[in-house]
């Protein structure tokens, strides 16, 4: 059976948006643990455009924020466009309902130590053990048969092939099929080659093609918005079910209503047999208080994905 899954590097315009929008949620919590926030930013040339809702008893230098991150935007322009939470959305949320409507999927695998599927834990590390020496825009694919690496892809910024092509093999050195730069070498990268958008690289952030994933991105939203929040406890509880069953692999389903407290589904797949969940308070503020989602803490999400980093979410409960 063949598997394939991509990464992008922290220099991909459209990390750069993840990373802009959570690292203003992170300002946020800072300065008001309970802000609602919904922040979502575009990128193109040097110019950035920040738009958005934002409920907060404190405000914060947005443009200072974005211009000092670890991203090279210090050049940019910044354009806001900030409005406060919609009171038709805080009034569900307000007592305790969640923020809107969605479906949630959490995934956990024994075939990695990460408990994430092999594919991406490889496409990821591979990204990661080139960005050390080339940290710029870049990314890269890795497609797996029956276990065994197939073929890998990698196309980075500012890299020549040929020294791509000398320090991959001591990284894969089982990969059958090695594509690098496969359109060229290339110099120019992120925002000056391509838009960037903040929750564009869903299936990255999640566990890659081979799992399905509820259709919210999570990069600049505060956890009462279960895109976010529940997704996260999605991944705990198939985490705590793979370790507690002895599983190969669990699946878990969530669904909500906007403004209802309880989900309206809570299921796990363990093995192929479905069960309900039980054991878990799974109302937005009872996932927020379990996961400890106020603090800040989400800039480290947006780099490198959401799942497999050691989070709290991944790491299960002792039983």
């Amino acid at each position: 059976m063949l598997k394939t899954a991509e990464s992008v590097t922290p220099k991909h315009p459209d990390k750069i948006c993840d990373q802009i929008s959570d690292a203003l949620l992170d300002a946020y919590l800072s300065v008001d643990p309970m802000s609602r926030v919904a922040i979502e930013a575009m990128g193109k040339g040097n110019l950035i455009y920040i738009a958005g809702e934002v409920t907060s008893t404190e405000d914060i230098d947005i443009t200072n924020i974005v211009k000092s991150l670890p991203l090279g935007l210090d050049n940019c322009e910044i354009n806001l466009n900030l409005t406060k939470q919609s009171n038709y959305i805080a009034q569900g949320v307000d007592t305790g309902g969640a923020g809107d409507q969605g479906i949630m999927r959490g995934y956990a695998t024994s075939e990695t130590e990460l408990l994430i599927p092999s594919e991406v834990e490889l496409a990821r590390n591979l990204a990661k053990r080139i960005y050390e020496i080339y940290p710029y825009d870049g990314k890269t694919q890795v497609t797996v048969e029956d276990g065994r690496v197939k073929t890998v892809v990698a196309s980075f910024q500012k890299a020549k092939a040929a020294d791509l092509r000398a320090i991959i093999p001591k990284i894969s050195p089982e990969a059958e099929q090695i594509f690098i730069n496969p359109a060229g070498d290339w110099e120019t990268g992120g925002f000056v080659a391509d838009t960037g958008l903040t929750g564009r690289k869903i299936v990255i952030d999640n566990y890659g093609p081979q799992v399905p994933v509820g259709g919210g991105a999570f990069s600049g939203k505060d956890p009462t918005k279960v895109d976010r929040s529940a997704a996260y406890m999605a991944r705990k509880i198939a985490v705590d079910y793979l370790r507690q069953k002895g599983a190969r692999e669990v699946y878990v389903e969530l669904a909500y209503s906007i403004g209802v407290k309880k989900p309206v589904q809570a299921t796990a797949t363990i093995d192929g047999a479905e069960e309900i969940i039980r054991g878990y308070d799974l109302t937005p503020q009872g996932i927020i208080e379990f996961l400890d989602l106020r603090k800040p803490q989400y800039f480290k999400t947006a780099q490198w994905g959401h799942f497999g980093n050691n989070f709290k979410w991944d790491t299960a409960t002792v039983s």
